[in-house]
């Protein structure tokens, strides 16, 4: 199968369709390291995401970029998955990553530690627009949680 990427954007916070509250998710932000690799790796093993599989090296320079932000997603205070956040120029925000565990995966968080991801990307100064990425590889309901949550395609290679 070949992958096809689609890159989705909000350019104004009030499009943020917010998912139900689900009690004991919550965001922290932690920094890079260790625990981010470890994440990345287990979150996207199961869809092949080129993080899982990256180098020492390539991972040295991940983690040193020193505009990208990372969050934990927790559940009840457990490690439920990550996402980075990566202020740039002009005020675009770009998750570059989201995910869950995948024994997090199919109970129900997704929806709402989306929102709280989204909500906080655009709490950062200056922030005029918040997009990512997602791909065929992903899970088969990523494209839909982010149609849900309001983001809308910008550009799909055809």
């Amino acid at each position: 199968m070949e992958e096809i990427v689609t890159q989705l954007e909000m350019t104004a916070a009030e499009q943020l369709n917010p998912a139900p509250v689900v009690d004991g998710v919550a965001l922290e932000a932690t920094e890079a390291g260790p625990v981010i690799r470890d994440l990345h790796v287990r979150i996207g093993a199961p869809y092949r995401w080129p993080s899982a599989s990256r180098t020492d090296e390539d991972w040295e320079s991940w983690l040193a970029e020193p505009e990208r932000q990372y969050r934990l997603i927790e559940y009840r205070g457990d490690v439920a998955g990550a996402a980075d956040v990566e202020p740039g120029q002009g005020g675009d925000v770009e998750i570059t990553t989201f995910g869950l565990l995948p024994e997090f995966v199919g109970k129900g968080l997704g929806g709402y530690a989306l929102t709280l991801v989204v909500a906080d990307a655009w709490t950062l100064p200056g922030a005029r627009r918040v997009w990512l990425h997602t791909s065929t590889l992903d899970h088969p309901n990523a494209l839909p949680n982010y149609l849900r949550r309001g983001f809308r395609s910008f550009s799909r290679p055809a």
